[in-house]
C-alpha cells in the first residue's frame, strides 16, 4: 500500500486558501445585495402590464436576459471585470423581482410577508453555511440529484404556465425551497473543499440560491398567507 506524502505547510496553504476564497466569496454576498435592493426598488414601480398580457414572452425574455448577464460573468470571472459583470446581473436580478413584490404589496399583509420571506431565507442559508462550513463534510455526492431535481422544476414550471393549476404552482415552490436549500450545502461544500477557487462564480451560484429561495418561499407565504384587501 502506498501513501502520499503532503508536507504541512502545503496543506496548511491549501487551507488558508479555501478560507480566502470563501471569506471573499461572503464578502462579494454581502456587496450584490446593494444593486440587488437598488433593482428590486426600482422594478417595484415599473409597469409590468406586459407580463401579464404576453406571461410566456415576459418569461423567455427575462429568461434570456439572465443567461446572457450570467455568460458574461462566467466569461470575465478571471478580471475585475467580472466583479462589473456580476453587480450588474444581481441589478437586473433585483429589477426582476419587481412582479412579485408588486404582487405581494398589494395583499393587506404584503410587506410583513415579503419581510418574512428575507428573514426566512437568511435564517436557512446561515444555518445551512454554517453546517457545511463547520462539519467540512462532502455534500458532493447531492450534485446529481439536484441537477436532475432542478431540471424537473424546470419542466413542471414551464408546464404550469400553460395550465395555470395553483396546486402544481404551490407544490413547484416548496419542492425549489428543498432544492435550492440543498444547493447551499452543496455549494458551500464545494468552497470549504476547495472545489471552486473563483469567488466570483462562487459568489454566483449561492446569489442563485439565495435569490431563488427568497422567491419561492415568498410565493409560499402569499399563497398559504396572504390576506387580500
Amino acid at each position: 500500500m502506498q501513501y502520499e506524502y503532503i508536507p504541512a505547510t502545503q496543506t496548511g496553504s491549501l487551507g488558508a486558501e479555501q478560507n480566502k476564497v470563501l471569506r471573499n466569496t461572503y464578502m462579494m454576498l454581502a456587496l450584490t445585495m446593494i444593486p440587488t435592493i437598488i433593482g428590486a426598488a426600482v422594478g417595484t414601480t415599473i409597469n409590468f402590464s406586459f407580463m401579464a398580457l404576453h406571461p410566456i414572452m415576459f418569461s423567455l425574455l427575462m429568461f434570456g436576459a439572465m443567461m446572457g448577464s450570467m455568460f458574461a460573468v462566467t466569461a470575465l470571472r478571471n478580471s475585475i471585470w467580472g466583479v462589473v459583470a456580476l453587480l450588474g446581473f444581481t441589478l437586473l436580478a433585483g429589477l426582476f423581482l419587481g412582479p412579485i413584490l408588486q404582487v405581494a404589496l398589494h395583499l393587506k399583509n404584503g410587506a410583513q410577508l415579503i419581510g418574512i420571506a428575507a428573514g426566512g431565507t437568511g435564517i436557512i442559508f446561515f444555518s445551512l453555511a454554517t453546517i457545511a462550513t463547520v462539519t467540512k463534510k462532502d455534500f458532493g455526492f447531492m450534485g446529481k440529484f439536484l441537477f436532475i431535481g432542478l431540471i424537473l422544476l424546470i419542466v413542471a414550471s414551464l408546464a404550469n404556465m400553460f395550465f395555470q393549476i395553483p396546486a402544481l404552482a404551490l407544490t413547484i415552490s416548496a419542492v425549489a425551497v428543498m432544492i435550492f436549500s440543498a444547493y447551499i450545502l452543496f455549494d458551500v461544500s464545494r468552497i470549504v473543499r476547495g472545489g471552486e477557487t473563483n469567488y466570483v462564480m462562487a459568489t454566483l451560484a449561492l446569489y442563485l440560491d439565495i435569490y431563488n429561495l427568497f422567491i419561492n418561499l415568498l410565493s409560499l407565504l402569499m399563497a398559504l398567507a396572504g390576506e387580500r384587501r
